[in-house]
């Protein structure tokens, strides 16, 4: 009788076990993290897909920021989560900037996370409040020269992409500028209307609702070339020669998530990313959409890593 018993025991397991292996993915909501602000370009961006991806995973897609060391608390978190596909994490350029700057991450940037696409890709903006004494990055560049560490400029946080932007225009410039380091969202903004700082270098989410309002001035992008939803701002290169910054953003999620769910993940962000009230309102805010393979997200980031850290080198910036 006993015998039976554990027959029957160890029966029910193997089925119960089966029937857990065969559950349909996703059986409840999914975590869509990031680690900055809210109202920043990563809380805009995982808001704009995350309604999407909802509908097309049938589940809630709770978008959790979870501010904190340059958005490396969020990732963290992630690469140590459970591999089964319920906590992604949107991305950013500072990931990369990260992997390059610190000495020591809690998590290998690449080898500790399971890429799935890419998202968009853009450039930063260096602007001022309306009213400031630079009327051009060229002031700017003069001031600087005249009068060391007296400029300040914003980022959203020590190893952002905001952050080496500044580090490197200041390298390739011949300059000093103060770093003030913030959490992301509407922080920079805020302090920079109050005359709390001179200068800010964000996003186009972050930039652009001030530029149409006329309470910010753009004096320059940072791609290589003027960006074409800025017309009229001119490119950091054209004053700073060799200056170029674009960053990117991408959706990740644990090592070692089942292959098919990871296959999953990526076809349906890649739907997402074709759905007109995704696409529009991404490249609407100034973003190039432009989706990837997992294997060529990761190919991406380990590249953008590698450069980071010849800019650093280069910049003599001191790892953190």
């Amino acid at each position: 009788m006993r015998l039976t018993a554990v027959a029957a025991l160890v029966a029910a397991l193997v089925i119960s076990a089966g029937a857990l292996a065969q559950e349909k993915y996703p059986s409840r909501p999914i975590t869509l993290s990031h680690g900055f602000g809210a109202g920043g370009n990563s809380d805009t961006v995982a808001r704009i897909i995350g309604p999407v991806l909802a509908e097309r995973l049938s589940q809630q897609v709770v978008v959790e920021p979870r501010v904190g060391a340059g958005g490396n608390l969020a990732t963290d978190r992630v690469a140590k989560a459970a591999p089964d596909g319920y906590n992604l994490i949107v991305l950013t350029g500072g990931h990369a900037v990260s992997g390059a700057l610190y000495k020591a991450l809690p998590f290998h940037p690449v080898d500790d996370l399971q890429m799935l696409s890419t998202l968009i890709y853009f450039p930063f903006v260096i602007s001022v409040r309306k009213d400031h004494r630079f009327q051009s990055l060229a002031d700017l560049v003069a001031e600087a020269r005249a009068k060391p560490k007296t400029i300040t400029y914003s980022s959203v946080g020590v190893g952002s992409t905001q952050h080496l932007a500044g580090e490197l225009l200041a390298s390739l410039a011949g300059i000093e500028l103060v770093h003030v380091p913030y959490r992301g969202g509407q922080a920079p903004v805020t302090d920079l209307l109050g005359g709390r700082i001179d200068v800010m270098i964000d996003t186009l989410t972050v930039t652009r609702p001030q530029l149409n309002a006329g309470t910010i001035r753009g004096l320059a992008v940072t791609s290589p070339a003027a960006w074409p939803s800025l017309p009229g701002i001119p490119a950091a290169a054209d004053t700073v020669k060799g200056y170029d910054v674009r960053s990117w953003m991408g959706i990740a999620t644990t090592k070692g998530v089942p292959e098919p769910i990871v296959k999953q993940l990526n076809a349906d962000i890649l739907y997402a990313l074709q759905q007109p009230q995704v696409r529009d309102k991404l490249e609407a805010i100034g973003n190039e959409v432009r989706g990837s393979t997992p294997d060529e997200m990761r190919s991406w980031v380990a590249g953008e890593i590698a450069k980071w850290r010849k800019v650093i080198d280069d910049a003599k910036v001191e790892r953190q």
